[in-house]
Order: C-alpha cells, then sequence, then structure tokens
C-alpha cells in the first residue's frame, strides 16, 4: 500500500509555482534514492493541465526515445509515430508543439545521460532558444555527484538554468506514526532508529506487524529487499565504493577520529580528508565537533554514521554477514536485541539535538545544539549530551539525554547540576538545565527542566 503524501508540502508548493510562471522554467530535483523524488514530481504534475513523467533507464539511447515519445504521445497524439534519429530532433518537436503550460518531467536522469551524454548541451540549447513559451522542464535524480557535475557545477551545461534547485532529505520523526499507525513515541522512536527518514523503507515496513518483524525479513534475511542496501547505496555516487564501504564500516563499529580511522586502514589522516569530506557532503556521515570548538579544529573532531539505517545495517548486518549467509539468523537477532538500547539511545541524541535548532525552549529560541567533551573544572573528563546558545546569546542550554529516567529522575537531575558546576562553558551566562526523556509518567524535578519524547518529535514536524 502507497504512503500518504508527506511533508514535502513547500517542495510541491515551489514546483506548481515554477511551472505556473508566463514564461518557460527549467527545475531541478535531487537527493539520494528512495526519498520520494518521484512521488513529489507525480504530485506536482497531479496539478497540471498538461504533464509528462518519464522513469529513464539504461538502455539503448533509441529505445529510451521512443519510449519517451510514446509519454509525450498521450499529451500529444502521434508524436511516436515519427523515427526520430537524435535527441535533438525530438526535443525541437516537443517545444515546437507541445501546448503552454506542458511539463515534461525526466526521472532518473543521468541514466538518459549515461547512454546519450550529449543530451545536457542538447536541453541547453533547447531552453536558451525556447523564447518566452511557457512549456516546462523538470529532471531528476538519485545520484547526487552526477546531478551536480550535469545541473549544479559551475561548468555544467544546465548551471545557472533552474528556476528551482530542490534537494530532497530524509523526513522527520515525526511523519512515521502517521505513515505506519504508530501511537506511542517510542514506538516510532524504535522504528525511526531502524528505518531513518526514508519513506520507501517506511511503505516496505507497512505489512509487518511490527518493527523487529520488519527488520527481520527486509534487513537480516539474506533475501530481504534491504539486505544489500547500502552497496546500491554507494554505487549511485561514487565511482569507486570500496574505501567509503570501509569508511562507513569502521565507523559503524565505533571508530570515531581519524586517527583511528587512519591507523585501521593503514593510511595517512590526511589521505581521508577528502573522502570523509565527499560522505559528509552526501548526508552520510556526519562531523562532530564539541560546543564552542571552531568546526575546522579536525584534532577534535568525531564522526558518526549521520543515517539511521546505515547505522543499523553497518553495526549489525555488515559484521555478521558470513552467518546470515548462512542462513543462521537468530544469533544476529539476539545481537541486535543486546545492542539495541544503545543503537537507539545514539538516535535518540541527535533527535534531541534537532528538535532543540531554532525552537522554543523555556522561553527561547536557541540555535543549533552540539556535544560538548573535554576536561571540567576539576580537571576530570567530563560530556554533556546537548549544549546550544540562545539566538540572543543571553542563555545557555546544557543538557543530558536518556531513554529510561523513571523512577531516577532526582538522581540524574542532581548529577546533570554537579557537572554543570564542573562546565568551563558555564561561568557568566544564564543557565538551563534540561534533561530529555523517552518515558512516560515522570516525576518533576526541580530546577531541571525535563523534555519528553512526545514533546521532542512535535518540534520535529
Amino acid at each position: 500500500m502507497a504512503l500518504p503524501f508527506l511533508d514535502r508540502q513547500e517542495e510541491l508548493a515551489r514546483l506548481r509555482r515554477a511551472f505556473a510562471v508566463t514564461t518557460g522554467t527549467f527545475a531541478c530535483v535531487y537527493g539520494r534514492r528512495r526519498t520520494g523524488k518521484s512521488r513529489l514530481l507525480l504530485e506536482a504534475l497531479g496539478a497540471q493541465a498538461a504533464g509528462g513523467y518519464y522513469c529513464s533507464d539504461l538502455r539503448e539511447a533509441a529505445i529510451q526515445r521512443r519510449a519517451l515519445a510514446a509519454v509525450i504521445a498521450v499529451l500529444l497524439p502521434g508524436f511516436d509515430r515519427v523515427q526520430y534519429p537524435d535527441w535533438e530532433a525530438l526535443l525541437a518537436r516537443w517545444r515546437a508543439d507541445a501546448p503552454p503550460g506542458t511539463v515534461l518531467a525526466l526521472d532518473e536522469f543521468p541514466f538518459l545521460v549515461a547512454t546519450s551524454p550529449e543530451l545536457p548541451g542538447l536541453l541547453q540549447k533547447n531552453l536558451d532558444g525556447g523564447g518566452a513559451k511557457p512549456v516546462h522542464l523538470v529532471v531528476c535524480g538519485s545520484s547526487q555527484r552526477m546531478m551536480h557535475g550535469l545541473v549544479l557545477a559551475a561548468d555544467a551545461p544546465l548551471y545557472g538554468r533552474a528556476r528551482e534547485i530542490l534537494r530532497l532529505r530524509p523526513l522527520g520523526a515525526a511523519w512515521l506514526g502517521e505513515a505506519l499507525g504508530l501511537t506511542s513515541a517510542r514506538q516510532i522512536l524504535d522504528a525511526y532508529a531502524l528505518w531513518g527518514g526514508i519513506p520507501r523503507y517506511w511503505e516496505l515496513a507497512q505489512p509487518f506487524a511490527d518493527t523487529w518483524e520488519a527488520m527481520r525479513a527486509l534487513v537480516l534475511d539474506p533475501l530481504g529487499v534491504l539486505y544489500q542496501e547500502p552497496e546500491r547505496l554507494l554505487a549511485d555516487d561514487l565511482r569507486d565504493s570500496v574505501q567509503a564501504n570501509s569508511l562507513l564500516s569502521l565507523v559503524g563499529q565505533g571508530c570515531q577520529r581519524v586517527s583511528e580511522l587512519a591507523a585501521r586502514l593503514g593510511k595517512p589522516a590526511t589521505a581521508l580528508s577528502r573522502p570523509l569530506r565527499v560522505l559528509v557532503d552526501l548526508g552520510l556521515i556526519a562531523r562532530e565537533t564539541p560546543w564552542g570548538v571552531a568546526e575546522r579544529d579536525s584534532k577534535r573532531s568525531l564522526y558518526r554514521i549521520a543515517d539511521p539505517f546505515l547505522g543499523f545495517w553497518y553495526r549489525f548486518v555488515e559484521p555478521n554477514r558470513s552467518v546470515l549467509e548462512a542462513r543462521r539468523l537468530e544469533p544476529v537477532c539476539e545481537a541486535v536485541r543486546l545492542g539495541w538500547g544503545q543503537h537507539v539511545g545514539g538516535i535518540w541524541e541527535c533527535l534531541c539535538r534537532e528538535a532543540v535548532t531554532g525552537n522554543d525552549v523555556a522561553g527561547l529560541a536557541w540555535g543549533k545544539p552540539s556535544r560538548w567533551w573535554g576536561p571540567g573544572l576539576d580537571r576530570k573528563a567530563l560530556e554533556f549530551d546537548v549544549v546550544a546558545t540562545s539566538l540572543d546569546s543571553t542563555a545557555l542550554l546544557v543538557g543530558e539525554v536518556k531513554l529510561a529516567i523513571r523512577g531516577q529522575e532526582q538522581a540524574i537531575a542532581t548529577k546533570l547540576l554537579a557537572k554543570i558546576r564542573q562546565f568551563p562553558g558555564a561561568a557568566g551566562r544564564r543557565l538551563l538545565p534540561v534533561i530529555f526523556h523517552a518515558d512516560d509518567l515522570v516525576a518533576p524535578v526541580n530546577g531541571v527542566a525535563l523534555i519528553g519524547a512526545e514533546a521532542v518529535l512535535a518540534r520535529l514536524r
């Protein structure tokens, strides 16, 4: 069953606005696979009186031209009765005959270019020579690297011609409840810790009774449709995925510093700067520096897998593939059960930081939080899960993130307040101590704000 169309209202409005202008427009939609790009295009075309959608593949150019001509023929009867010798002839006739307001959407555009490298230049010529006729073109692709090279790079043929450039990112965790009919915040958190914000994964999980059943069938079972998903994802964006796969594997197993990664790979740390930056740009890895430390300070930076699904896969599937391939799923399922709390805890921390960013907490709006780690005033090791400065720079939010606190509220609060007294960054600032938790019905604590999972999810819509 298809999911309802979730979120994306701003992107949808932008595309519809672009298709409504009185001159021809060009738009670009891109992002990692399975984020709902095709669904967005179809929703946008649904509002148009005339719109054609074509999903490209890797067949020969002549076959693709015939297939595209058949799509256009729905709007322009007889368009497919002609044998087009090249793309230039097809595009010229489309622009000449298409009625005003027609939209042509070319999905998986990099596949077309793979067999017809001349196509971006021909589209540039077609767009530049189109005059004021309101005929619209939108291209879409999952390969972020190729879409950048074809449309976004300064030397790309189509550079500077797009009215809208939309990079679709994963959906927020709050939409999972509506997508899968989950009623409790903890159910949503557990599901998000596995599927992340990728709507296609949510759709695949729909028929299953719960997250664990879906995990076993779709991810842990070698026959599952998502068992090899990371390999497909990396193949979309990287010419050589071996090094990227190795880095993700090491980070997924707990190597967080460049020095650790370099030692495990037997390479100088300087050789990893570019591949790590590529993974960060693709949204697969996140680079963290302590609050108050310049982001360019690589010596204090830590790396983590940014996507929950990939974090799960590289933590539990990749190191156990030999066992899983032998069809011995139960030992791996048990390993998942034992490590699940720690995995979910890391995802929960990230969601709590995300929920603070730009939102109101205790009557103040806050900037983007970070973790903080380092020596305290007593020179002992100290760490906080969430530290953020208010947008007016008058206050500091210092928070601890826990999954369960019921019955321990006061003890955790007392420990947090004691830690804050040792925090070097707290001097001279108005402080807001916060405990984030995923429990229900916890007791209030004097001097410390308690923010539960429902409140966190509400801030993530």
